[in-house]
């Protein structure tokens, strides 16, 4: 019975190493800055890079981090509040799903940390269901 307990852990652990993903997050950047920090995000959500531009188009602002699924691949334009024209910013926030795949400049690279520690799980739960 211990050993199907341990199994269990074993595949869920796994799961939930993968399952995570992690982004990278910035509030707001003005044109090539943008100061970035990792972040894990939530259930349903992917990572995000938001290009846009704001005073009458002509600054360039940049953000990063996690975003919703069904808002992603979309340009948003927000708005003073109470406002139907005062345009604030508008930005195109395009997604991708691999871990820190939203860096700028770089290609989308592979976390190994998560598939090696879910193989060593494996591997010493099969010596122990053994």
């Amino acid at each position: 019975m211990n050993r199907i307990i341990l199994g269990v852990f074993a595949v869920g652990f796994c799961f939930a190493i993968v399952h995570a993903l992690e982004c990278y997050n910035c509030e707001i950047g003005i044109g090539a800055l943008c100061l970035t920090t990792k972040k894990t995000c939530e259930a349903g959500q992917l990572c995000y890079s938001g290009v846009g531009t704001a005073i009458g188009d002509l600054v360039s602002i940049k953000m990063k981090g996690c975003l919703a699924e069904d808002k992603c691949n979309k340009t948003e334009t927000v708005t003073l509040p109470g406002s139907n024209s005062s345009k604030v910013y508008t930005m195109t926030k395009t997604c991708c799903a691999t871990d820190l795949c939203n860096a700028a400049n770089r290609l989308p690279t592979v976390t190994v940390l998560p598939l090696t520690l879910a193989t060593i799980t494996t591997i010493v739960m099969a010596k122990i269901l053994v």
